[in-house]
């Protein structure tokens, strides 16, 4: 089931009654409630793969204690490299063992070698990526000392496959989650309507713009030999917006649905289209993936590398930003993907203006124009690396960018959905004029400091007619659950 289905709805209806209603004075037996709705969420997808999210906890949970109890320097190393390695080595076989295979195959028939491999028919795991870097972050911190094991069974399970979030994330950290599920909640009134409104955001970026514009994206993407470059940059465009709202969507609706469980977990997106640089760009999109690399990877390696200069941070962003890339799935794309975005960095180290903000005069109309030509060409920067995302291949993605660029970029582009694309960019520009008024609050229709009710709810209204007679009618998957 999928936020925005009728299946959910009931299921969260169900969910809701039961967690406030029956258990809410029990926490043991609301955490046990909360640990059953999300096994039964998960499970909803796909029961066979269940086994595989409770057997990860139980190996975690048990080397979570044993690294924290352990006093030998080298047996504490051990028993973290153990457990680090069963995560990551599942991680690798469920989502790249194929692609090593099919490179390994690749590279045979380049050279006109022999070989009898065959790649093996695995299915990916939903929400692998996700929860398997929520167990890792927690036995790096417990070995790191930053926290304790949790010896709650119950609440650190439920951490794991915490289900507004299992799937397409956030990746909540141990330090954040399981405090709160050791704790009694009570019902919160103000921080159940804010995230009501935050779900109502979330599936209006998601069913109104995202699903919208789907239609032509697919139909771009799947015909772009036979189109001219004019229309194969407005599918870029169009699946940079769509990615957006697709799966900053998500996250509005995994926060709001975990605050009317009395949880709050960490914010994904801080507004990235606005961005006036590469570097601002990814410190507000996918902020828990950019985070935990930046902790985890990013950190250690720096230090590793800091009598290197300049050459040593270059080569540190290389090799996070090709990790993001991998992160993504097994395709070349993804890695060329990564490394591109590396490369973007490479100006502003040579510069000297990384984590440096550029001063510009206040209060002056040339201010907004520099502020909107760093958003714009940012923007598009991002939108030709996204053509390459998009791309089934690397072949694809090559083509794709010799149309762009050549004389058919001038030709009158061809829509296949025309009324479909006028109602995707109206809606893209409430989008945009909304969250620009808005940065600085937490999200999009964090409207709770206007004093009229009755203006609130003419804006909760005209949002629900609004998905009700624009939203796509079939329940369209979100990208990132592939991933």
């Amino acid at each position: 089931m999928i936020f925005n289905s009728e299946d959910f709805l009931i299921f969260m209806t169900v969910f809701f009654i039961l967690y406030w209603l029956p258990v809410k004075n029990a926490l043991k037996m609301q955490n046990f409630l909360l640990l059953l709705g999300s096994y039964f969420f998960y499970a909803w997808w796909d029961w066979r793969f269940i086994g595989l999210l409770i057997g990860c906890s139980i190996v975690n949970y048990f080397f979570g204690i044993a690294i924290y109890q352990t006093t030998n320097p080298k047996r504490k190393d051990f028993l973290l490299s153990i457990g680090l390695l069963l995560g990551i080595g599942g991680l690798l076989f469920f989502k790249y063992l194929n692609f090593l295979i099919y490179s390994f195959i690749g590279i045979f028939r380049f050279f006109k070698l022999s070989q009898t491999v065959h790649a093996l028919d695995i299915l990916l795991p939903l929400g692998i990526s996700f929860y398997t870097f929520r167990t890792i972050s927690y036995l790096l911190d417990i070995h790191k000392g930053k926290i304790k094991p949790c010896y709650d069974w119950v609440i650190f399970f439920s951490y794991v496959s915490f289900f507004p979030s299992v799937i397409s994330g956030p990746i909540d950290r141990a330090s954040h989650l399981v405090p709160q599920l050791q704790k009694k909640r009570e019902f919160n009134y103000e921080l159940a309507v804010d995230g009501m409104r935050q779900i109502l955001w979330g599936l209006f970026k998601k069913m109104v713009i995202a699903d919208n514009l789907a239609k032509n994206v697919n139909y771009i993407f799947e015909n772009f030999q036979n189109l001219p470059g004019s229309s194969l940059i407005i599918g870029a465009i169009f699946f940079t917006f769509q990615l957006y709202a697709d799966f900053s969507g998500y996250s509005d609706m995994a926060i709001g649905i975990s605050k009317l469980i009395g949880v709050n977990i960490i914010k994904n997106f801080d507004y990235p289209l606005f961005s006036t640089n590469i570097a601002m760009f990814w410190r507000k999109w996918h902020i828990s993936l950019t985070s935990w690399l930046t902790d985890y990877l990013f950190t250690p390696l720096i230090i590793a590398f800091r009598n290197y200069g300049k050459i040593g941070l270059t080569l540190v962003i290389l090799i996070n930003f090709t990790i993001i890339g991998i992160w993504h799935g097994a395709n070349w794309t993804f890695i060329m993907f990564g490394f591109l975005h590396g490369c973007f960095y490479i100006p502003l180290i040579i510069n000297g203006t990384l984590n440096k903000k550029n001063k510009v005069p206040k209060k002056m109309l040339i201010t907004y124009f520099i502020e909107a030509w760093k958003m714009t060409s940012t923007f598009l920067l991002v939108t030709l690396t996204f053509i390459i995302f998009r791309s089934a291949n690397v072949g694809q993605a090559i083509y794709y960018f010799g149309k762009v660029f050549s004389a058919s970029l001038f030709d009158f582009p061809f829509l296949r959905f025309k009324l479909n694309a006028i109602v995707s960019i109206t809606f893209v520009l409430v989008m945009l004029l909304t969250e620009g008024l808005q940065r600085g609050r937490l999200h999009g229709l964090d409207i709770g400091f206007i004093n009229k009710p009755v203006l609130r709810w003419a804006i909760y209204y005209s949002l629900i007619c609004i998905i009700i007679y624009f939203g796509a009618t079939s329940s369209n998957q979100f990208i990132y659950f592939k991933f």
